[in-house]
Parts: structure tokens; C-alpha cells; sequence
């Protein structure tokens, strides 16, 4: 699998089509990783509110993805 696979993978819903929700949990993780890393390594303060911020958007889309049900189009 080459990396736009992956991507393409990562970023769809349970029926396989692209999903905007997905697109914004990977920003914010990606947000929160580089937070994280700016605060640990180079020293730079990131609020806490925005650290609870990025976390509680990645919980909202795992618990939307959790609810969301196929279409029954198969």
C-alpha cells in the first residue's frame, strides 16, 4: 500500500465514501502531535485549554464515527 491508499483509507466513512468529520479528527490529531512536540522540545507553551480542546474534538468524531450506521446500500 503506498501512502495515498492509506490516506484515502484513513479519511472514509463505513460506507466507503469520503467523510469531512474524519478530514478534521486527523487535523486535530496532527494539531495536538505538533503542540505536543512544540511543549516538550522547543519549549513553547501551549494553553491547556487548547490541548482539552484538540482532545475533546478527536473524542466528538470517534463518538459520531461510533454512531454512524451503513446506508444498506451495498
Amino acid at each position: 500500500m503506498n501512502l495515498k491508499q492509506i490516506i484515502h483509507q484513513i479519511l472514509q466513512d463505513k460506507d466507503g465514501n469520503f467523510s469531512l468529520r474524519e478530514a478534521i479528527a486527523l487535523i486535530y490529531v496532527l494539531m495536538s502531535i505538533i503542540a505536543w512536540v512544540s511543549q516538550q522540545f522547543f519549549g513553547m507553551p501551549v494553553p491547556e485549554y487548547m490541548f482539552y480542546s484538540f482532545i475533546s474534538m478527536i473524542g466528538a468524531a470517534a463518538f459520531g464515527y461510533s454512531l454512524e450506521r451503513k446506508s444498506g446500500k451495498e
